[in-house]
């Protein structure tokens, strides 16, 4: 596991279009029509090097999601030239990348280490193992899920949090219109990469900007 594949990404030129999310570079392109945008996926997915990758397509109404990993720490080399590659049959075919659209979820289960159960929540969800700590959707309906291992001296509050990933332009927006339907900011020691929320319950959410806005957030929100 190492930070330089999605970093180099970051830094590259010619993947504005691309926000690195939790779940790695994810693209939203609109289209005209469901038809347009089914149409757009098949000349995407010609692009050399797309088939077999384990991208992820996802076609609405009008415009087309591809995700080119489903975990940020497994972006290589490779998937910078698949982006541009991806952004250009785009643009031949008029579609237009909104940032805005891309947003990752994933749920967070906090556990002491010795408690950590990530074979239970695979096996009771279907998923398949993602690195160490995490599991995913094999057909890429769910969020992800992930073990947040505890420090053992810390007192578990609250077992499960939402991590919310979006564009860092995207990031203060969120935050507004959560404040304003009646959030409260918890911890805002990782901002701006990162503020922990609470609802009027006590319910918590991280909404992060993280891998893409470079601040590391402490994701700690347990």
């Amino acid at each position: 596991m190492s930070e330089q594949g999605w970093r180099e990404f970051l830094a590259a030129e010619g993947v504005d279009d691309w926000v690195v999310l939790h779940g790695g570079a994810t693209a939203v392109f609109r289209a005209g029509s469901l038809g347009e945008a089914a149409r757009l996926a098949g000349a995407v997915a010609q692009v050399a090097g797309l088939e077999g990758s384990g991208a992820l397509f996802t076609i609405t109404d009008a415009s087309l999601t591809v995700r080119l990993t489903r975990d940020m720490w497994q972006l290589e080399p490779r998937h910078t030239e698949l982006a541009r590659a991806i952004s250009a049959v785009a643009r031949q075919h008029g579609a237009v990348a909104d940032r805005a659209a891309v947003q990752g979820m994933q749920v967070a289960i906090s556990a002491k280490p010795d408690a950590v159960d990530l074979g239970f929540w695979h096996a009771v969800l279907g998923y398949e193992p993602m690195g160490g700590d995490s599991g995913v959707d094999p057909f890429g309906h769910g969020s992800t899920v992930w073990m947040q291992e505890l420090d053992a001296a810390k007192p578990l509050r609250h077992a499960m949090h939402i991590d919310v990933s979006v564009a860092r332009e995207q990031i203060e927006a969120r935050l507004a219109a959560a404040l304003a339907a009646g959030g409260r900011i918890v911890d805002d020691s990782s901002a701006p990469a990162a503020w922990i929320l609470a609802d009027r319950a006590g319910n918590k959410v991280c909404i992060a900007a993280w891998p893409d806005g470079v601040q590391d957030p402490s994701g700690d929100s347990a």
